[in-house]
């Protein structure tokens, strides 16, 4: 009798050493890979909250009206792909009730565009592609990959330089857990501007007014495994002063809280779910399945080859 491996055992081994080399490559190369950030993206985040603002109609500052922050974000495909870097084209709007929807610039409170440019993989600034504005620190439009639970610097557009976030530890959002990150900025001058002077009551028909910017509390909640932000809330304090004042003279807009609205709030919770689970799928579930089957087709599959089938041995007798 002798033993020969089946077609059946053979095919079962080598499905077995397939998956035990799959395993690692998902771990190791493809989840890697696929912790970039996106380039097509296209969004709108709303915040809302109450607060005064200066109606440059009336020339006067309204005490408390309602307030709304609109982000529109958009990636520029082209100038994006195969290069390792994200770019993003970015609007935000603040307005009143009266300045909705937040469609023209010259309507609004405040109007800005930009375009942002980081590296897809760490999230670091890139200067380059007429990026607009000139950003610096970790954290952004959204934290990098596997968020840590450590201090980041926030870069804010309105003061134009980094601010220190400091980790709070975790928080719920429409009933999902993200890393918590609070800060507050205090009061700094950010540039100036020509204003009539009774504005900031001076007698001179002109004065070059200082602008003063402080944030009362910036609140940041992420996930932790996509750096996206579920939850953003600011307090921002802008006003005027007249030359060499250490007194506010005129509030432009002042709000101790303008958060995400709770759609918004839905929206970035769902996008971070799914995001998540598939990086999940990618970098700890597939690679754990198929490492587990492959173990145990690899020993099958050696049990069925060193097992053998037994054939009896034809033995050929000839005539002398």
């Amino acid at each position: 009798m002798r033993r020969t491996a089946s077609p059946l055992s053979l095919v079962i081994l080598g499905l077995g050493v397939f998956l035990l080399v799959l395993s690692p490559m998902l771990a190791w190369y493809v989840e890697p890979h696929a912790k970039r950030t996106p380039i097509d993206v296209d969004q709108t985040t709303v915040f809302k909250g109450k607060g005064a603002y200066f109606d440059r109609f009336k020339a006067e500052s309204v005490p408390y009206a309602n307030l709304t922050v609109t982000r529109q974000v958009r990636g520029d495909v082209a100038d994006s792909e195969d290069s390792g870097r994200a770019v993003w084209d970015v609007v935000t709007s603040v307005d009143p009730d009266d300045s909705l929807p937040a469609a023209d610039p010259n309507d609004s409170l405040q109007f800005t565009q930009e375009r942002w440019v980081t590296d897809r993989k760490t999230n670091k600034p890139v200067h380059c592609c007429e990026e607009e504005p000139y950003i610096e620190g970790e954290a952004y439009l959204k934290f990098p990959f596997d968020v840590q639970k450590r201090s980041y610097t926030w870069w804010d557009n309105t003061l134009g330089a980094t601010v220190p976030l400091k980790y709070r530890g975790t928080k719920e959002i429409q009933g999902y857990k993200g890393l918590w990150f609070t800060a507050t900025v205090k009061a700094t001058k950010t540039g100036t501007r020509q204003v009539p002077g009774r504005l900031v009551g001076s007698k001179a028909a002109q004065v070059i007014a200082e602008e003063w910017y402080k944030n009362y509390g910036v609140e940041l909640v992420a996930d932790q495994r996509t750096g996206r932000i579920i939850y953003a809330q600011i307090g921002p304090r802008k006003t005027l002063r007249a030359p060499g004042s250490k007194r506010d003279a005129v509030v432009l807009l002042d709000s101790k809280k303008i958060a995400f609205t709770e759609k918004t709030q839905k929206a970035q919770v769902e996008l971070a779910d799914a995001d998540s689970s598939k990086l999940k799928t990618v970098g700890e579930t597939l690679p754990i399945g198929t490492a587990g089957l492959g173990l145990v087709l690899s020993a099958a599959g050696v049990f069925l080859v060193v097992r053998g089938r037994e054939r009896p041995t034809t033995q050929q007798s000839s005539t002398m």
